[in-house]
């Protein structure tokens, strides 16, 4: 491999003779080394022999005046550079109960659920990272307002005095409207719910008790109010999709009318956020829902009457909790120490991800109690009494600490061993000589005595960017757990990456000794922040002063690795692939808060994505008009745009499009015509998509530049919904 992308120093030749100089001067060297060799003609076999020797001595001189690949893989080596092993893709579990339980039950960490084997595919499994404690609510206020506020003043109590609490927990009454007699957009009530135990994350089922006695007039199917939840900063949607609303918008009249009983009671299903705290408004305190009024959708009435209800009740059938890439590894026994230093073991599962708390290495002496050892990034600081270890994440290695032979002592060794051979008095050699043995070495931590079992306590594997899977995908138990009925993820898994290759590690060799671990200059933040991913992140830029929120705030734009396996098959990367996940975020500010200046915050962002969508119309060279080349090509057409229009592998050198650059409609009727095959363009036009809000929306004209915006992000995906994919047609003119 040839580093033909590191700074092209000038360097001196240390030996310039070519093959024909090698072989000039052994022929003058003939007559005084061998006179009696008179016949030098080039037919003569002695010749040959000597050609042959040049041409060997060629090429070692061409070795000679070069660095070898081993010999700057022992400079990172020297430097303390590791190869970054696969960084895991995170995402959310959703665990459904089989039943309601009579009191709080706990989904313990390290469950494991996966996608389904196929016979091409393996099966990829997800561990859950925390406990998921799913509570026992129930509903402590019932409470309207006429207004819409971020944090509610004027609220008024419903369930005091009116209704009743049953043993089953069921608030019931007289009729009780929801919303004022003239229900109006901001219109709202919220529910107060309280709990012994955490209800972060869980899915709660919230029982409606109505009257059907008139019509509320709003479309059932699509009603005009939205369901959220106080996460301690803001409100934010916990309603997954319509279909989890049974009551279709407190249309009991309507459910009535399809045989249902809506005395009896219908559910909404709310899936609520990962932080749920107890909070305080005016006098109420607890966990707080609320739904309130939004404006109808075109074509659409709102309530024109309010929804009467008659009882209210919730429970807990689930909850999510966070996930990574990764099978748990217990107990794992790696051998005997044989109580000599520097011996090694090999983990049976590489790579390895990141250790947590509860991951190490436990050795136990012959005879003694078992020691936790800790491990270290290298032995440099650790005292024969110290029990460190160290762990190669990519091999699955396990090396205790050697025994090295050091400089200055090797030369007091030297003036050792001259007085034992000068002195003639056998005690004084002895001691002489003990002096030696300590003087000439020096042990780099502790070394498991002789016997001792050696234990790996726990660990992950896993990672990589095939874990990147679509929602929807994980669905299966690894094994049955009491009480859960399934398991899904609604979103999908993000930010995994391949393991860092030898090229990767040889370019980040000079931005490390450029930062020396310490983030004080923009690029020292973006140099930093990539490495805290740990693999995981493919691009950072750090915003101008001008662009921050606040003095002494550094905020950086992150571009996670995303699969890109979607390009090749014609369907680009979407944006929500490259989004932070929660845990990511949390690793690279640990990494970034142990080496930024004291008092100086970091916020991490997401880009402004704006997508792109060609519409083409391309005119074939008349040898390609064929069925089967006509499909190639628009394959290849398709495969070209949305690799070029993307924030990993866009732009002109294929390192990602660059932040704030716009693309141009010339520069596409470039890239069209440079596809084999195609003769010329009839006619291109670019759309822009965009998100308002929490969707996505496809301009309705083209454009002939579309900007991102000085923090955008051109990328390219298809979306049949949006119309987003790239529209290639084939003239026949």
């Amino acid at each position: 491999m040839k580093f033909d992308f590191l700074p092209q120093l000038p360097s001196s030749n240390l030996d310039d003779r070519t093959f024909d100089d090698l072989v000039e001067e052994s022929i003058m060297r003939i007559p005084r080394y061998c006179p009696e060799w008179t016949d030098h003609n080039l037919s003569d076999p002695g010749i040959t022999l000597i050609e042959l020797f040049a041409w060997l001595t060629d090429q070692m001189l061409l070795r000679f005046n070069q660095v070898p690949r081993k010999n700057y893989v022992a400079f990172l080596e020297l430097l303390g550079i590791r190869l970054q092993p696969p960084a895991p893709a995170h995402t959310e579990l959703t665990f459904y109960l089989s039943s309601d339980l009579p009191e709080a039950y706990t989904i313990p960490a390290g469950l494991e659920a996966s996608t389904v084997r196929t016979e091409t595919t393996p099966a990829i499994t997800f561990s859950t990272d925390s406990p998921l404690i799913i509570g026992k609510p129930q509903i402590q206020h019932f409470l309207t307002s006429q207004t819409t506020e971020d944090i509610p003043q004027s609220l008024r109590e419903r369930l005091a005095n009116v209704w009743t609490r049953q043993p089953n927990g069921l608030w019931a009454g007289s009729e009780q409207p929801i919303y004022s007699q003239q229900p109006q957009p901001g219109n709202c009530f919220y529910l107060v719910i309280n709990s012994d135990d955490s209800l972060d994350g869980n899915v709660l089922e919230i029982t409606f008790q109505g009257a059907a006695a008139t019509p509320t007039g709003i479309n059932p199917n699509q009603p005009p109010r939205t369901w959220e939840a106080w996460d301690g900063e803001n409100w934010q949607p916990v309603l997954l999709k319509e279909a989890d609303d049974y009551t279709k918008g407190f249309s009991f009249y309507e459910i009535e009318q399809q045989g249902t009983n809506p005395a009896q009671g219908a559910d909404v299903r709310l899936h609520l956020p990962q932080t749920w705290p107890v909070t305080t408004f005016t006098v109420y305190r607890g966990r707080w829902l609320r739904c309130r009024l939004t404006p109808p959708g075109a074509n659409q009435e709102g309530y024109n009457r309010p929804p009467q209800i008659t009882g209210l009740a919730v429970r807990s059938i689930g909850g999510t909790v966070r996930a990574t890439h990764s099978t748990l590894i217990q107990d794992e026994r790696l051998g005997i120490s044989n109580g000599k230093p520097g011996q090694s073991f090999q983990l049976l599962m590489p790579p390895v991800l990141e250790r947590r708390e509860n991951e190490y290495i436990v050795v136990t002496p012959p005879g003694g109690l078992p020691q936790t050892w800790q491990e270290v990034r290298d032995f440099a600081d650790s005292s024969p009494q110290d029990l460190h270890y160290t762990l190669d994440s990519i091999t699955g290695t396990v090396q205790f600490g050697p025994l090295i032979r050091e400089p200055g002592q090797l030369k007091r060794q030297t003036k050792v061993r001259s007085r034992i051979q000068e002195s003639t008095n056998t005690d004084e050699t002895v001691v002489q000589a003990s002096d030696l043995d300590n003087a000439q070495e020096h042990q780099y931590g502790a070394v498991p005595p002789r016997g001792a079992e050696i234990r790996m306590l726990a660990y992950r594997t896993g990672g990589g960017r095939e874990g990147n899977v679509q929602s929807g995908s994980i669905q299966f138990l690894k094994s049955a757990y009491p009480y859960v009925a399934s398991v899904i993820n609604y979103q999908p898994a993000i930010n995994g990456a391949d393991g860092e290759s030898l090229e990767q590690a040889v370019i980040r060799a000079p931005r490390i000794l450029r930062t020396r671990d310490r983030a004080i200059t923009a690029e020292d933040f973006e140099i930093l922040a990539q490495q805290g991913g740990a693999g995981a992140i493919a691009r950072v830029r750090c915003l101008p002063a001008s662009a921050t929120r606040q003095a002494g705030t550094v905020g950086l734009l992150i571009v996670p690795y995303a699969n890109t396996d979607g390009i090749e098959l014609g369907e680009g990367i979407a944006p929500q692939q490259f989004a932070i996940s929660p845990a990511l975020q949390e690793q690279v500010l640990k990494y970034l808060d142990e080496r930024r200046l004291l008092g100086v915050q970091v916020q991490l962002q997401e880009p402004e994505y704006v997508g792109v969508s060609v519409q083409a119309e391309v005119v074939l060279e008349p040898a390609y008009n064929n069925p089967l080349a006509r499909t190639e090509i628009l394959r290849n057409l398709r495969m070209t745009l949305y690799k070029y229009l993307n924030p990993l592998t866009g732009g002109m050198e294929g390192k990602g499009w660059p932040f704030g650059r716009p693309v141009y409609i010339s520069e596409i009727m470039v890239l069209l015509q440079q596809t084999p095959g195609v003769r010329h363009l009839e006619s291109v036009l670019l759309f822009a998509i965009r998100k308002q809000g929490d969707t996505w929306r496809r301009q309705s004209s083209p454009e002939q530049i579309i900007d991102p915006g000085s923090q955008g992000l051109i990328c390219s995906w298809a979306d049949t919904s949006l119309r987003s994919s790239h529209d290639i047609q084939i003239s026949n003119r």
